[in-house]
């Protein structure tokens, strides 16, 4: 039997390893940006950010996130995150903290994306 945490390992590692190379960047990046926004917004406000963006790079990780932390789809995890009661909301926000320090490992590990190095991509 396998830990959750070594169930998210498995799943985000995955995920991560399918970047195509045209989204590397952005991706990991947001991999990187995405937890402190998550903790200075909080989830449904960091989420309807990544949604708003219109990135292809953005709208894969929110699918990845989703996946992993069981809610389905892209369009299931901001649902949930925007109509959850409190302790609902909590637990979310909790799972996708989780994931995303996954996220931002592996963006550094498996894409080779360092915090800050898309900058130009915040624009537009």
């Amino acid at each position: 039997m396998r830990t959750r945490r070594q169930e998210y390992v498995a799943k985000i590692f995955e995920q991560v390893s399918r970047v195509r190379e045209e989204h590397k960047k952005k991706y990991g990046s947001l991999a990187h940006r995405l937890p402190a926004l998550v903790r200075t917004a909080g989830l449904a406000q960091a989420l309807a950010f990544v949604e708003a963006r219109g990135k292809e790079a953005g709208q894969q990780l929110l699918q990845d996130i989703a996946e992993v932390v069981g809610v389905g789809n892209r369009e299931a995890l901001l649902k949930r995150s925007r109509e959850a009661k409190l302790l609902e909301y909590m637990d979310l926000t909790r799972r996708v903290l989780a994931t995303l320090d996954w996220y931002r490992r592996f963006a550094q590990s498996v894409l080779k994306v360092e915090a800050g190095d898309d900058r130009e991509g915040d624009r537009g």
